[in-house]
C-alpha cells in the first residue's frame, strides 16, 4: 500500500489521520488514501448518494480501513500520489467516503477463508451521468478490481438513490403489461430454448418451435449463441420462426411467442435485426448480456418505441458473478439491468444445472420483482431499495429443470416467472410436442392444487403421478427425468444465516 514519503506531510501522533492543513495536504509527495480523507467514519450518507457494498479482501499486512479508503479514492477522484488540482474543483464533494468496515462472518483467524471485510462507500450523486449504466460502472467497477494492495475484490451490493433512478426508463414493458398483452394470468409463464441451438438450418429450426408452441408452450426461444452462422443466416431463421408462431397460435387460439436473438456485432446490425422482426410481428426479441450496457439501453429505448418485449440472457455473467470472493454479484446486475430497462433476465432455477443457492436466487427475484425491497441479509440485500415505480422485471428459470420438479420451482419461484424446460421439452421420449404436453399439463396441476389450498411441496409428486395417469406424455417425462437432481454445493451463499437462541 501506499506510504508517506516524508513524516512532515502526515499527523505525529496519529498517521492515519486525514491532513487537513492545506499546504501540507496539497504539497507534492504520497499520502495514505486515509490521509486524503477518503475513510470517514462519521460520515452519514446522504439520501442522494449512491451506496456501494464491496467484499475486500487485503494483502497480507494492509489494513482494511485503508484499503476500503484506496477502493473509494480510485473509484471516485485520487490517484497513487498528491495532485493540487484537487483545489480546482468541489474536491470535499466528490471524494468517495468509506464510512464503515466491518469483517465478513466466517472468515479470518479460527476459519478456512482469509479475512475479509465489508467496506460502505458512498458517492454524491453529482459523480454520475444522469441515465447511463455505462458511466456508473466505469467508476463502481472501473479500475479497481486490479488494485495491488487487494488480493480479491467484490461488489456486493448498491443502493441507488430515487433521485437516480428517476433517471433511467427502467422495464420497457413490465410484467403487468406483457401479462396483457399474451393473455396469460394466474400461472407462470412456460418456454424452451431451441436444442440443438446450433446447426439446424432455418426449417428445421422453424419446425421445432412450432412443435413446442403448438404442445401448450407459451414461449420458444433463441439461445445465446445463434446470431447468423453459416449454416442459418438471422433471416431465415426469423422468417420460419414468425410461420411457426403464427401457425401455433391459430391452431391453438392462444398468443405464442419466440425470443428472437438480434444479438449481432454492431448496433446497426442490431436495430436491422429488430426492425424486421417487429415488421413480422413478433412481441418480443432478445439480446444478451455480452452486448455490453450501452448496448442493452439503447435496445430497451428500441422495444419502448416499438412496443415489444426485451429479453436478455446473461450470457458471461458468471465469469464475474460465481466466485464469491472476487468479480460482482448477480443481484447489482439484476438492479442494473432494471435499471437499463429489460423486461426478462434469466435469473436462476434453484433445482436446476446452473449455480443457485435457495437463499440468493430469492434475493435476485425480490429484486427484480418488488416495487420496494428491505434489507434481508439472509436473502443478500444490504439495503432498503425503493425501486421509484419502475416497473418489474420477468425472471426466467432455465438450466436443466423437468416436469418432476414443478412443484419446487412454484414454490421456490412463484408465479410471475418463464420457466424454461430446454432439454425437458425436446428430449421428451415422445418428441418435442409431447414434451410440451408433459410440461403445461405438469404445471397447471400444479396451480390447480396450490389454489385448492394443498401443500404442494410435499404432496408434489403425488399431484404429479395423479396427473400422469390420464396424460401420457407427462407419464413419459416422469419416468424419464423423475430422478434426475443436479445436487451440488453453491459456490455463491449467504453470509448471513439465522442462529438459534434460547427463549426467554
Amino acid at each position: 500500500m501506499n506510504k508517506p514519503v516524508e513524516a512532515p506531510i502526515a499527523d505525529a501522533v496519529n498517521p492515519d489521520a486525514v491532513v487537513t492543513d492545506a499546504k501540507k495536504r496539497y504539497s507534492a509527495g504520497v499520502l495514505k488514501y486515509k490521509q486524503m480523507g477518503y475513510w470517514q467514519p462519521d460520515y452519514e450518507p446522504k439520501e442522494t448518494d449512491v451506496v456501494a457494498l464491496f467484499r475486500i479482501t487485503p494483502q497480507d499486512g494492509v489494513d482494511a480501513e485503508e484499503c476500503a479508503a484506496a477502493v473509494a479514492g480510485e473509484s471516485s477522484t485520487a490517484t497513487w500520489t498528491v495532485v493540487w488540482t484537487d483545489r480546482l474543483t468541489a474536491c470535499e464533494l466528490y471524494r468517495a467516503k468509506a464510512y464503515r468496515v466491518e469483517a465478513v462472518p466466517n472468515t479470518g483467524e479460527g476459519t478456512r477463508t482469509e479475512a475479509q471485510y465489508f467496506a460502505y462507500i458512498a458517492y454524491d450523486l453529482d459523480l454520475f451521468e444522469p441515465g447511463s449504466i455505462a458511466n456508473l460502472t466505469a467508476s463502481i467497477i472501473g479500475n479497481v478490481f486490479g488494485f495491488k494492495a487487494l488480493k480479491a475484490l467484490r461488489l456486493e451490493d448498491m443502493r441507488i438513490p430515487v433521485a437516480y433512478l428517476k433517471t433511467f426508463q427502467g422495464p420497457a414493458t413490465g410484467i403487468v403489461v406483457e401479462r396483457e398483452r399474451l393473455d396469460k394470468f394466474g400461472r407462470p409463464l412456460l418456454g424452451a430454448t431451441t436444442k440443438p441451438k446450433l446447426g439446424l438450418s432455418g426449417r428445421n429450426y422453424g419446425r421445432v418451435v412450432y412443435e413446442g408452441l403448438k404442445g401448450g408452450l407459451d414461449f420458444m426461444k433463441d439461445d445465446e449463441n445463434i446470431n447468423s452462422q453459416p449454416f442459418m443466416h438471422w433471416r431465415d431463421r426469423f422468417l420460419y420462426c414468425m410461420e411457426a408462431v403464427n401457425k401455433a397460435s391459430a391452431a391453438t387460439g392462444e398468443v405464442k411467442g419466440h425470443y428472437l436473438n438480434v444479438t449481432a456485432g454492431t448496433m446497426e446490425d442490431m436495430y436491422e435485426r429488430a426492425d424486421f422482426a417487429k415488421g413480422l410481428g413478433t412481441a418480443i426479441v432478445m439480446i444478451d448480456l455480452v452486448v455490453g450496457y450501452t448496448a442493452i439501453q439503447s435496445m430497451a429505448k428500441w422495444a419502448r418505441k416499438n412496443d415489444v418485449i426485451l429479453h436478455l440472457h446473461r450470457a458471461g455473467n458468471s465469469t464475474y458473478s460465481r466466485q464469491k470472493n472476487h468479480g460482482m454479484n448477480f443481484r447489482v446486475i439484476c438492479k442494473w439491468m432494471r435499471m437499463a430497462g429489460v423486461d426478462h433476465i434469466h435469473a436462476g432455477t434453484v433445482v436446476g444445472k446452473l449455480e443457485g443457492d435457495p437463499l440468493m436466487i430469492a434475493g435476485f427475484y425480490d429484486t427484480l420483482r418488488e416495487p420496494v425491497t428491505a434489507m434481508n441479509l439472509e436473502h443478500g440485500l444490504f439495503f432498503d431499495q425503493d425501486w421509484a415505480s419502475l416497473l418489474k422485471v420477468m425472471p426466467v428459470a432455465s438450466g436443466g429443470i423437468h416436469a418432476g420438479q414443478m412443484h419446487q420451482l412454484l414454490t421456490y419461484l412463484g408465479e410471475d416467472v418463464v420457466l424454461q424446460f430446454g432439454g425437458g421439452t425436446i428430449g421428451h421420449p415422445q418428441g418435442i410436442q409431447a414434451g410440451a404436453t408433459a410440461n403445461r399439463v405438469a404445471l397447471e396441476a400444479m396451480v390447480l392444487a396450490r389454489n385448492e389450498g394443498r401443500d404442494i411441496w410435499n404432496e408434489g409428486p403425488q399431484i404429479l403421478r395423479d396427473a400422469a395417469q390420464w396424460c401420457t406424455p407427462l407419464k413419459q417425462a416422469l419416468d424419464t427425468w423423475g430422478e434426475v437432481s443436479f445436487d451440488y454445493a453453491s459456490t455463491d451463499t449467504a453470509d448471513f444465516v439465522p442462529t438459534a437462541t434460547a427463549s426467554a
